[in-house]
Protein backbone atom coordinates (compact mmCIF):
# COMPACT_ATOMS: atom_id res chain seq x y z
CA UNK A 1 0.00 0.00 0.00
CA UNK A 2 1.22 3.49 -0.74
CA UNK A 3 3.07 5.17 2.00
CA UNK A 4 1.86 8.88 1.26
CA UNK A 5 -1.67 10.04 2.08
CA UNK A 6 -3.75 10.12 -1.08
CA UNK A 7 -6.12 12.61 -2.29
CA UNK A 8 -8.58 12.49 -5.08
CA UNK A 9 -9.79 15.95 -6.76
CA UNK A 10 -12.53 16.20 -9.18
CA UNK A 11 -12.42 18.29 -11.55
CA UNK A 12 -8.79 19.13 -10.86
CA UNK A 13 -6.99 20.80 -13.87
CA UNK A 14 -7.64 24.38 -13.28
CA UNK A 15 -9.60 27.31 -11.46
CA UNK A 16 -10.21 26.34 -7.84
CA UNK A 17 -9.31 22.48 -8.78
CA UNK A 18 -5.76 23.10 -9.61
CA UNK A 19 -5.52 25.25 -6.51
CA UNK A 20 -6.60 22.10 -4.33
CA UNK A 21 -3.99 19.99 -5.91
CA UNK A 22 -1.26 21.95 -5.80
CA UNK A 23 -1.73 22.87 -2.20
CA UNK A 24 -2.35 19.24 -1.02
CA UNK A 25 1.08 17.86 -2.93
CA UNK A 26 2.81 21.11 -0.94
CA UNK A 27 1.50 19.24 1.70
CA UNK A 28 3.10 15.82 0.26
CA UNK A 29 -0.19 14.11 -0.58
CA UNK A 30 0.35 12.00 -4.13
CA UNK A 31 -2.61 12.92 -5.90
CA UNK A 32 -5.11 11.68 -8.41
CA UNK A 33 -5.40 14.67 -10.64
CA UNK A 34 -9.05 14.28 -12.43
CA UNK A 35 -10.75 15.93 -15.52
CA UNK A 36 -12.98 15.00 -18.15
CA UNK A 37 -11.75 16.79 -21.33
CA UNK A 38 -8.53 18.85 -20.81
CA UNK A 39 -6.04 16.61 -20.93
CA UNK A 40 -3.28 18.93 -21.43
CA UNK A 41 -4.53 21.36 -18.52
CA UNK A 42 -4.56 17.85 -16.44
CA UNK A 43 -0.74 17.77 -17.20
CA UNK A 44 0.03 20.85 -16.43
CA UNK A 45 -0.96 20.07 -12.70
CA UNK A 46 0.77 17.04 -12.59
CA UNK A 47 4.14 18.49 -13.96
CA UNK A 48 3.89 21.20 -11.10
CA UNK A 49 2.89 19.08 -8.31
CA UNK A 50 5.78 16.86 -8.94
CA UNK A 51 8.11 19.71 -8.30
CA UNK A 52 7.24 19.06 -4.51
CA UNK A 53 8.16 15.31 -4.53
CA UNK A 54 4.98 13.75 -4.51
CA UNK A 55 3.57 11.22 -6.96
CA UNK A 56 0.72 12.65 -8.95
CA UNK A 57 -1.24 10.83 -11.67
CA UNK A 58 -4.34 12.30 -14.28
CA UNK A 59 -7.20 9.93 -14.82
CA UNK A 60 -9.87 10.96 -17.09
CA UNK A 61 -13.76 10.34 -15.84
CA UNK A 62 -16.98 11.86 -15.95
CA UNK A 63 -18.49 11.52 -12.80
CA UNK A 64 -21.58 12.14 -13.20
CA UNK A 65 -21.57 8.24 -14.51
CA UNK A 66 -21.88 5.23 -12.67
CA UNK A 67 -19.01 4.27 -15.26
CA UNK A 68 -16.78 6.97 -15.04
CA UNK A 69 -17.24 6.75 -11.40
CA UNK A 70 -16.25 3.06 -11.52
CA UNK A 71 -13.09 3.85 -13.60
CA UNK A 72 -11.50 6.74 -11.08
CA UNK A 73 -11.85 4.30 -8.42
CA UNK A 74 -10.67 1.03 -9.58
CA UNK A 75 -7.91 3.83 -11.39
CA UNK A 76 -6.92 4.85 -7.74
CA UNK A 77 -6.85 1.07 -6.36
CA UNK A 78 -4.92 0.18 -9.34
CA UNK A 79 -2.43 2.98 -9.32
CA UNK A 80 -2.33 3.83 -4.67
CA UNK A 81 -4.65 0.89 -3.03
CA UNK A 82 -5.67 3.66 -0.31
CA UNK A 83 -7.89 6.74 -0.63
CA UNK A 84 -7.47 9.06 2.54
CA UNK A 85 -8.96 12.62 1.56
CA UNK A 86 -11.67 13.07 -1.68
CA UNK A 87 -12.30 16.09 -3.00
CA UNK A 88 -15.71 17.04 -4.71
CA UNK A 89 -14.86 19.75 -6.95
CA UNK A 90 -16.08 18.82 -10.38
CA UNK A 91 -18.71 21.41 -11.19
CA UNK A 92 -20.21 24.03 -14.20
CA UNK A 93 -22.08 26.47 -14.53
CA UNK A 94 -24.72 26.70 -16.95
CA UNK A 95 -24.07 27.23 -20.39
CA UNK A 96 -26.25 30.15 -21.09
CA UNK A 97 -27.35 32.27 -17.91
CA UNK A 98 -31.45 31.87 -18.66
CA UNK A 99 -34.21 33.45 -16.62
CA UNK A 100 -35.79 30.45 -14.40
CA UNK A 101 -38.71 31.24 -16.07
CA UNK A 102 -38.07 30.31 -19.58
CA UNK A 103 -34.79 28.22 -18.36
CA UNK A 104 -34.62 24.75 -20.12
CA UNK A 105 -35.25 21.15 -18.66
CA UNK A 106 -32.00 20.21 -20.86
CA UNK A 107 -29.96 22.70 -18.36
CA UNK A 108 -31.17 21.70 -15.34
CA UNK A 109 -30.70 17.85 -15.92
CA UNK A 110 -27.06 18.46 -16.81
CA UNK A 111 -26.25 20.63 -13.92
CA UNK A 112 -28.07 18.50 -11.67
CA UNK A 113 -25.83 15.44 -13.20
CA UNK A 114 -22.90 16.95 -12.78
CA UNK A 115 -22.59 18.76 -10.07
CA UNK A 116 -24.97 16.87 -7.59
CA UNK A 117 -26.05 13.40 -8.47
CA UNK A 118 -22.55 12.86 -9.91
CA UNK A 119 -20.80 13.84 -6.65
CA UNK A 120 -23.49 11.95 -4.16
CA UNK A 121 -22.90 8.73 -5.55
CA UNK A 122 -18.85 9.01 -6.26
CA UNK A 123 -19.09 10.09 -2.11
CA UNK A 124 -21.27 6.94 -1.58
CA UNK A 125 -18.89 4.30 -3.46
CA UNK A 126 -15.82 6.24 -2.26
CA UNK A 127 -17.02 6.23 1.77
CA UNK A 128 -17.99 2.05 1.40
CA UNK A 129 -14.12 1.98 0.21
CA UNK A 130 -12.79 4.53 3.35
CA UNK A 131 -15.14 2.07 5.91
CA UNK A 132 -13.53 -1.15 5.23
CA UNK A 133 -10.30 0.92 4.96
CA UNK A 134 -10.31 2.06 8.73
CA UNK A 135 -11.31 -1.29 9.41
CA UNK A 136 -7.99 -2.75 8.57
CA UNK A 137 -5.94 0.00 9.29
CA UNK A 138 -7.76 2.31 12.07
CA UNK A 139 -4.69 4.35 11.76
CA UNK A 140 -6.19 5.67 8.58
CA UNK A 141 -8.39 9.37 9.30
CA UNK A 142 -10.88 9.84 5.57
CA UNK A 143 -11.60 12.87 5.08
CA UNK A 144 -14.69 14.33 2.88
CA UNK A 145 -14.84 17.87 1.16
CA UNK A 146 -17.42 19.39 -1.11
CA UNK A 147 -16.56 22.62 -3.10
CA UNK A 148 -19.99 24.49 -3.26
CA UNK A 149 -20.69 28.11 -3.34
CA UNK A 150 -22.33 30.92 -1.99
CA UNK A 151 -24.95 30.23 -4.69
CA UNK A 152 -26.26 27.51 -2.29
CA UNK A 153 -28.15 30.50 -0.55
CA UNK A 154 -28.03 33.40 -2.64
CA UNK A 155 -30.67 33.68 -5.82
CA UNK A 156 -29.70 33.91 -8.98
CA UNK A 157 -32.93 33.88 -11.01
CA UNK A 158 -30.43 33.42 -14.31
CA UNK A 159 -28.84 30.43 -12.88
CA UNK A 160 -31.84 28.80 -10.65
CA UNK A 161 -30.07 25.05 -11.83
CA UNK A 162 -26.52 25.84 -10.61
CA UNK A 163 -27.91 27.23 -7.21
CA UNK A 164 -30.35 24.59 -6.35
CA UNK A 165 -26.99 22.40 -7.08
CA UNK A 166 -24.93 23.52 -4.92
CA UNK A 167 -27.92 23.89 -2.33
CA UNK A 168 -28.06 20.61 -3.00
CA UNK A 169 -24.22 20.00 -1.96
CA UNK A 170 -24.45 21.58 1.08
CA UNK A 171 -27.36 18.94 2.37
CA UNK A 172 -25.45 16.49 1.09
CA UNK A 173 -22.63 17.69 3.25
CA UNK A 174 -24.92 17.25 6.58
CA UNK A 175 -26.18 13.99 5.67
CA UNK A 176 -22.66 12.70 5.31
CA UNK A 177 -21.59 13.83 7.94
CA UNK A 178 -23.79 12.50 9.76
CA UNK A 179 -24.21 8.84 8.47
CA UNK A 180 -19.88 8.51 8.61
CA UNK A 181 -19.43 10.09 11.95
CA UNK A 182 -19.48 6.62 13.33
CA UNK A 183 -16.61 5.00 11.16
CA UNK A 184 -14.68 8.19 12.10
CA UNK A 185 -15.02 9.89 8.70
CA UNK A 186 -15.44 13.91 8.62
CA UNK A 187 -17.14 15.74 6.39
CA UNK A 188 -16.97 19.41 5.54
CA UNK A 189 -18.27 22.04 3.17
CA UNK A 190 -16.26 24.66 1.86
CA UNK A 191 -18.41 27.52 0.43
CA UNK A 192 -16.59 30.05 -2.02
CA UNK A 193 -17.17 33.42 -2.99
CA UNK A 194 -16.27 35.56 -5.76
CA UNK A 195 -13.13 33.41 -7.38
CA UNK A 196 -11.03 34.73 -10.18
CA UNK A 197 -11.55 31.79 -12.41
CA UNK A 198 -11.88 31.18 -15.92
CA UNK A 199 -15.97 30.20 -14.99
CA UNK A 200 -16.13 33.85 -13.32
CA UNK A 201 -14.01 35.69 -16.13
CA UNK A 202 -17.50 36.21 -18.31
CA UNK A 203 -18.66 38.62 -15.03
CA UNK A 204 -15.59 40.11 -14.17
CA UNK A 205 -17.05 43.85 -15.07
CA UNK A 206 -19.78 43.61 -13.04
CA UNK A 207 -18.52 42.42 -9.98
CA UNK A 208 -15.11 44.32 -9.86
CA UNK A 209 -16.81 47.63 -9.10
CA UNK A 210 -19.42 45.89 -6.79
CA UNK A 211 -16.62 44.78 -4.67
CA UNK A 212 -15.07 47.69 -4.79
CA UNK A 213 -17.85 49.35 -3.46
CA UNK A 214 -17.81 46.98 -0.40
CA UNK A 215 -20.04 43.88 -1.64
CA UNK A 216 -17.72 41.78 0.24
CA UNK A 217 -16.23 43.38 3.33
CA UNK A 218 -12.68 42.05 2.02
CA UNK A 219 -12.51 44.25 -0.98
CA UNK A 220 -11.14 41.86 -3.65
CA UNK A 221 -11.95 39.11 -5.69
CA UNK A 222 -11.15 35.75 -3.97
CA UNK A 223 -8.01 33.46 -5.46
CA UNK A 224 -8.19 29.60 -6.21
CA UNK A 225 -5.09 29.60 -3.75
CA UNK A 226 -7.37 30.80 -0.65
CA UNK A 227 -9.70 27.95 -0.92
CA UNK A 228 -6.82 25.68 -1.40
CA UNK A 229 -5.40 26.77 2.04
CA UNK A 230 -8.79 26.03 3.79
CA UNK A 231 -8.49 23.12 2.49
CA UNK A 232 -5.10 22.13 3.61
CA UNK A 233 -6.22 23.18 7.05
CA UNK A 234 -8.87 20.65 7.00
CA UNK A 235 -6.40 17.61 6.17
CA UNK A 236 -3.73 19.10 8.37
CA UNK A 237 -6.14 17.70 11.08
CA UNK A 238 -6.57 21.18 13.11
CA UNK A 239 -10.58 20.46 13.01
CA UNK A 240 -10.45 16.94 15.12
CA UNK A 241 -14.06 17.73 16.61
CA UNK A 242 -15.41 18.56 13.72
CA UNK A 243 -17.97 17.73 10.91
CA UNK A 244 -20.86 18.85 8.47
CA UNK A 245 -18.70 22.16 9.13
CA UNK A 246 -19.50 24.61 6.21
CA UNK A 247 -16.05 27.18 5.76
CA UNK A 248 -16.99 30.39 4.16
CA UNK A 249 -14.43 31.26 1.68
CA UNK A 250 -16.05 34.88 0.15
CA UNK A 251 -14.69 37.96 1.92
CA UNK A 252 -17.15 37.86 4.43
CA UNK A 253 -20.17 37.84 1.87
CA UNK A 254 -22.17 35.79 4.29
CA UNK A 255 -22.23 38.39 6.46
CA UNK A 256 -25.71 40.09 7.16
CA UNK A 257 -24.74 44.15 7.48
CA UNK A 258 -26.95 47.16 7.90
Amino acid sequence: MNANRVALITGASRGIGRAIALALAECRFDLVINYQSNLEAAQSVQSQASLYGTRAVVCPADISQKEGQSKLIDFIKTQFGRIDVLVNNAGVAPAVREDMLHASEESFDRLIAINLKGPYFLTQRIAQWMIAQRQQLPEIVPIVINISSISAYTSSTNRADYCISKAGISMMTRLYADRLAEFGISVFEIRPGLIATDMTSAVKEKYDPLIAQGLTPIRRWGRPEDVGKAVIAIVQGYLPFSTGEVINVDGGFHLRRL
